[in-house]
């Protein structure tokens, strides 16, 4: 067997385990053929091969690094297949940072679901699953935070547990006393998301920002750059209002402005000034986690992956700009 087919075997099983349904047997040699003009990632971006996605993935985290940034991926992109699934998935793009989502089914032997309810032999596999990978398990949600202390304290132990940094979600006013209290007793971050407006109460940034007045920066934002765009919120005048507070970013460049119905494209190709989003990150200073929330069910699932990896390359890229190691 030559190596070619055995890149494209393996790359092909791989695409079945994330993405039920694709062949590994027919499909695998299939996938990995250039795409016709109309399907193709975008019509400027080369298709990639397995091991150049991989190479991509590791330039870009060790760029992000050195401003002291970390780049990963929100399990969502992979939502078709199980956690651990989607944890090959994060290794095989060269990342070591994933954030979870909650009742994604562990694997397909593993019955549970992520989240505090998994038993100990469960978190005892996803550990391991994680360590065999090289992927941290950084944050999990968006969840909604309970609202009785003895539950909330639950979510938190098993967070402390897995060695999740950060807990992800959209709580009511209320709570947040008790979120201050228990975060800083934990350990553990409150990063608050924004789902589109007008349904979602933190559409809009003076929300959180209301919502952060008097409480400790252990309670931040999750700024969803996308949802922004598709609320009709400027992305960088966001980031500038909530300097100081943004704990992480569920980065995306979309195909249109303003509009709910609005999909995910290659960073850097959308309405969403990305290298400008990166500059304001860049200009804030600051330790930020960059997510792949990529929405986008359209494309095949090798044409997603395929647009995932140029992202990657375009933030790897641009990193490099900021750093100073290229112009």
């Amino acid at each position: 067997m030559s190596n070619r087919f055995s890149r494209r075997v393996v790359f092909g099983v791989l695409l079945f385990s994330l993405f039920p349904g694709v062949s590994a047997v027919k499909g695998a040699d299939d996938l990995l053929k250039s795409a016709p003009a109309s399907v193709a990632p975008t019509p400027d971006l080369p298709q990639m091969s397995p091991e150049e996605m991989k190479a991509v993935g590791e330039r870009a985290t060790k760029a992000a690094q050195k401003l002291g940034w970390r780049v990963g991926c929100q399990a969502w992109s992979f939502n078709k297949g199980t956690f651990f699934q989607a944890v090959d998935q994060v290794n095989a793009l060269g990342l070591h940072y994933i954030e979870a989502f909650p009742n994604q089914a562990v694997s397909d032997q593993i019955k549970g679901k992520i989240g505090p309810g998994l038993n100990p032999e469960e978190r005892t596999a996803v550990k391991k699953k994680l360590a065999d990978a090289g992927v941290m398990l950084g944050s999990y949600g968006v969840v909604g935070f309970p609202k009785q202390e003895a539950e909330a304290r639950k979510l938190l132990e098993w967070a402390q547990e897995m060695g999740i940094e950060t807990i992800v979600s959209e709580p009511d006013f209320d709570q947040v006393d008790m979120i201050d209290k228990l975060t800083n007793e934990y350990g553990i971050k409150l990063a608050i998301h924004n789902h589109p407006g007008p349904k979602n109460r933190y559409w809009n940034p003076d929300t959180e920002l209301k919502m952060f007045e008097g409480r400790s920066k252990m309670i931040g934002s999750c700024s969803d750059v996308g949802h922004w765009q598709r609320s009709g919120v400027q992305p960088i005048e966001a980031l500038k209002k909530l300097e100081g507070r943004i704990i992480e970013t569920h980065f995306k460049d979309l195909n249109k402005f303003g509009e709910t119905g609005a999909v995910d494209v290659p960073w850097g190709t959308g309405t969403g000034n990305a290298k400008g989003m990166l500059d304001e990150f860049k200009r804030q200073g600051a330790k930020f986690t960059f997510l792949v929330e990529y929405e986008n069910w359209k494309p095949t699932p090798p044409q997603r992956v395929q647009q995932i990896a140029h992202s990657i390359e375009f933030f790897g890229k641009t990193c490099e700009q900021l750093a100073g190691d290229k112009k």
